[in-house]
Parts: structure tokens; C-alpha cells; sequence
């Protein structure tokens, strides 16, 4: 097992964390079935947010009588100080615990400091002197937020999109964190479901000891792959960096990471599917994509009124409606 030290926090952490966005698809049942499973196999970080609709829940009643064993992390896109306090009530609520050790602002498009006029980082500030939460992290997909968040001192943890398809400057802001005594928690380390070798993923991780990825798990499978990786870390072999050139080099350049911040669009459009479908059929199972269901998806792209708001909430400031142009012109191919 290789554990981690989150930056000058005291929690030490397994290295491969579970990332709870998932359970919120599956039921109570197989929910609290895979988080116990998760636990008796080594991980004991566990990340979700108020926005994951019942997965705090889930998680409250997987961890009833086993809390002293796990880290709980999750997170508010609260707008102000008053909504964070309610957020996190809610959440100790959910969750069934008195305290929450990392509690996260989520994807927040400034950074949050004290004395501002949204009063967030204030009231997280009275809510660790409450006892209610242990340290105070920022979740972000935004490089300039992030790298603000990692200059300001102010936080214990950052979380950011971090996987073998990132480039240079993530792998700066990994490096800052370091410096500053941050934890690093790397969302997305499969790409958003691009990366299809998870054991590739875990060895390229498993060579940043400061790292902690947190692999969205939904399935069985997933998680048994995953516990393989706190049994026997996987060492970067020839065949994991000849995966890792072949990704890089099929992925390079503007492509949907499938984040879901362009998200809802006005005219009802899955952006974050429909603008990558390329390239999910070439990764995945095509059959999966050529239903009926995914066809009338395809179909709606081209109801796109350029209204620009996709792109403005975009963190990677793809040109979205080009995207999907370009994604249902190749799905027409493949149901020719």
C-alpha cells in the first residue's frame, strides 16, 4: 500500500482514493455494498459534494459505525457565506458524521478569500472553529483560480483535473502545491472516461507520491481494478508508457474532457457526451453509442443557436458549437 501525506494537513491518505460522483447512479444497496468493499480493500479517501444529489447519503450510511476509518471529503458551489453554512449542515446531516475532515468549495470561478463580499472563506473559517469541518480545500477546473488558490497560503487542499493527457501547466501547478504544503487530489484521471487502461492511469500516478487520484467508481469491476493497485502499486512498464504515447498522441490537442460546467444548455443538448462523441467510439464499445437514444441526442446538436453560453462557462475555452458540428458530421458515418 502507498499512503500520502495530504500537504502540511495531518491526514494520511491511501494513495488511490474513491471518487463518490458515481453512486449517485446506482442504488442505496450497491452503493453501501461497494463503499464497505472500498474500505476493507485499503482506501480509505472518500470525495463527494452537495451537487451529487444522494451520494452523500449513500456514503453516510455506508461509514455508520466505521467513521474513525475513512477521510470524508465533499464540497458546496454555495454563492455566499449564509448558503456554505447551510451547506454544510446539510451535509453533516447526510453524511451522519459531527465533522467533515476536508470541506471543498466547488469549482468556484474566483478564488474565495477573507473579507469578501460573498462571505465564503469566512464562513468556512467559522465552521473549522466549530469543529464541523477539519481543513479547507477548493475543488477547480479553471488553471488561473487554481494557481490563485495555491499562491494565496489560504488552503490545505486543491483538487484539479489531473491525468496523463494533461500538459505542462498542470504539472507546474502540481509542483506549486508542493512547494506551498498543499494536498494534490487529481480528479479526471481517466480523461473523463478517454483513458481506458486504468492500470496505465494508476502507474503514471503512482509515480507522483504527492498525488492523490480519486477514480470515479460505479461498478464492481472498477473497484476490483482499483484495490489491485493498493495491493501491488503498478510499476511503469514498456506496455503502460506505450499506452500512455498512444493516448497522448490520438488525444492531442482540443477535445471535450466531458466536465459538464457548459452545462444545461438551453436547448436541451448533452454537450458533455455529444461533443466528444468521436472519440468515444473510437475508446469504447461503438454499440453503445449507435442506440436510438444516442441518435436523437445527436439529432438535438443541431438545434445549437450559437447562444455562446457553453463556451463561457467552459474552463478549457473550447469552441464548443464547432465541436459538435464536427462530432455529428463523424457519427453519420458510422451509422451509414
Amino acid at each position: 500500500m502507498a499512503q500520502v501525506r495530504l500537504g502540511n494537513t495531518g491526514l494520511l491518505v491511501e494513495q488511490n482514493g474513491f471518487g463518490c460522483l458515481p453512486i449517485q447512479r446506482i442504488s442505496r444497496e450497491e452503493a453501501v455494498r461497494l463503499l464497505r468493499g472500498a474500505v476493507d480493500g485499503g482506501m480509505n479517501y472518500f470525495d463527494s459534494g452537495r451537487a451529487y444529489s444522494d451520494s452523500e447519503e449513500k456514503m453516510g450510511c455506508a461509514f455508520a459505525g466505521i467513521r474513525d476509518k475513512v477521510v470524508i471529503a465533499t464540497k458546496s458551489q454555495a454563492k455566499t457565506g449564509v448558503e456554505l453554512k447551510r451547506d454544510i449542515e446539510a451535509s453533516l446531516r447526510a453524511l451522519g458524521t459531527d465533522y467533515i475532515d476536508v470541506y471543498q468549495f466547488h469549482n468556484p470561478p474566483f478564488c474565495p478569500k477573507p473579507g469578501g463580499e460573498d462571505g465564503l472563506y469566512d464562513a468556512a473559517v467559522e465552521a473549522r472553529a466549530q469543529g464541523k469541518i477539519r481543513e479547507i480545500g477548493i475543488s477547480n477546473h479553471r488553471l488561473a483560480v487554481a494557481q490563485e488558490a495555491v499562491d494565496s497560503g489560504l488552503y490545505a487542499l486543491l483538487q484539479f483535473p489531473f491525468s496523463y493527457l494533461s500538459g505542462v501547466q498542470e504539472e507546474m501547478l502540481l509542483d506549486d502545491c508542493v512547494r506551498a504544503g498543499m494536498g494534490f487530489v487529481a480528479m479526471k484521471g481517466l480523461a473523463g472516461g478517454l483513458i481506458r487502461n486504468g492500470f496505465a492511469a494508476a502507474a503514471f500516478m503512482a509515480q507522483r507520491p504527492q498525488v492523490v487520484p480519486i477514480w470515479g467508481i460505479q461498478h464492481q469491476w472498477e473497484l476490483d481494478q482499483f484495490l489491485a493497485c493498493i495491493k501491488e502499486p503498478p510499476a511503469m512498464t514498456e506496455e503502460y508508457r506505450a499506452v500512455i504515447r498512444r493516448d497522448r498522441k490520438e488525444l492531442a490537442g482540443d477535445f471535450c474532457r466531458g466536465c459538464g460546467y457548459c452545462m444545461p444548455c438551453p436547448e436541451g443538448i448533452q454537450i458533455s457526451a455529444c461533443a466528444r462523441m468521436s472519440l468515444m467510439l473510437r475508446r469504447a464499445p461503438a454499440r453503445d453509442w449507435l442506440t436510438p437514444k444516442w441518435r436523437a441526442e445527436m439529432e438535438r446538436t443541431r438545434n445549437c443557436r450559437h447562444c455562446g453560453r457553453c463556451q463561457s462557462r467552459c474552463p478549457y475555452g473550447l469552441d464548443i458549437p464547432r465541436l459538435l458540428e464536427e462530432n455529428y458530421r463523424d457519427y453519420q458515418t458510422f451509422l451509414d
